[in-house]
């Protein structure tokens, strides 16, 4: 069997996302510390925390846009390394959406959407096209394939991230608070967009506060505080139930009760 063969019987079987013993330091900041966590194929993680407690620096770490120290983590079976091919590899599994767009300001919707296809997967230029619209349409905002992000909502502009992150047709898509910058009337069609790619069985691990969207869509719910996993749970039990006092103080300032 050769290197190729072998890595996709190995993806086939493994877990998606697999962390052990995961620490990461920024200078004498210890912001991640002793990270534990697997998750399956298919599942949906919602993870959420006060501020600063390493949520989003836990995800970034997923496809190497943070660097850990210590420990050990693999996404689809491909333990990460500092070699460059191996974090391409790992990137190509792995779809991100954040905060703010970031998307191209110079560059149409579609064009941002072909963009990372034509260039890293080398399709012809019809054929990525052609795969945009069809995402584009997916998360109903074909119409808009022309027009710049700059002619669009916040709501609009996170929807085509989406879309540009679908393209590469990941494993995996990180959330990493996809609604926090949105006005309140925008953050409903953006977690639409989010139900259904859960229910369509995408691995999805989301930052984020919207309880609503963990009750329907999660599988499981992390708490994280002061770099640590406080507690995790099913959503039922996460949040009828929490088990600790700190988990139980953000819930009640969270939910406000």
């Amino acid at each position: 069997m050769n290197e190729q063969a072998t890595t996709a019987a190995n993806a086939d079987d493994a877990l998606m996302v697999e962390m052990r013993g995961l620490n990461k330091w920024f200078g004498d900041f210890h912001v991640l510390r002793e990270i534990y966590l697997e998750v399956e194929r298919g599942e949906r993680i919602v993870i959420c925390g006060p501020s600063g407690s390493g949520k989003s620096t836990l995800i970034r770490c997923i496809n190497h846009l943070e660097e850990f120290q210590k420990g050990d983590l693999s996404v689809g079976g491909l333990p990460m390394t500092q070699d460059v091919k191996r974090i391409e590899q790992i990137r190509r599994r792995v779809g991100m959406v954040f905060q703010h767009f970031n998307l191209f300001p110079h560059l149409t919707v579609l064009e941002n959407c072909c963009l990372s296809p034509i260039w890293v997967q080398k399709k012809p230029r019809k054929e990525a096209e052609a795969q945009a619209m069809n995402y584009l349409e997916r998360v109903q905002i074909a119409e808009q394939a022309l027009k710049y992000p700059g002619q669009l909502s916040g709501g609009q502009q996170q929807r085509v991230a989406i879309a540009r992150s679908l393209c590469m047709h990941p494993e995996v898509m990180l959330f990493d608070e996809p609604t926090s910058a949105l006005d309140p009337e925008m953050i409903k069609e953006v977690l639409d967009v989010m139900v259904e790619l859960a229910h369509e069985g995408m691995t999805m691990l989301c930052v984020t506060h919207e309880m609503g969207f963990a009750k329907t869509v999660a599988d499981r719910v992390i708490f994280m505080d002061q770099g640590q996993i406080i507690e995790e749970n099913a959503p039922e039990a996460f949040f009828n139930d929490p088990q600790s006092e700190r988990t139980q103080l953000f819930l009640s300032q969270i939910l406000g009760h």
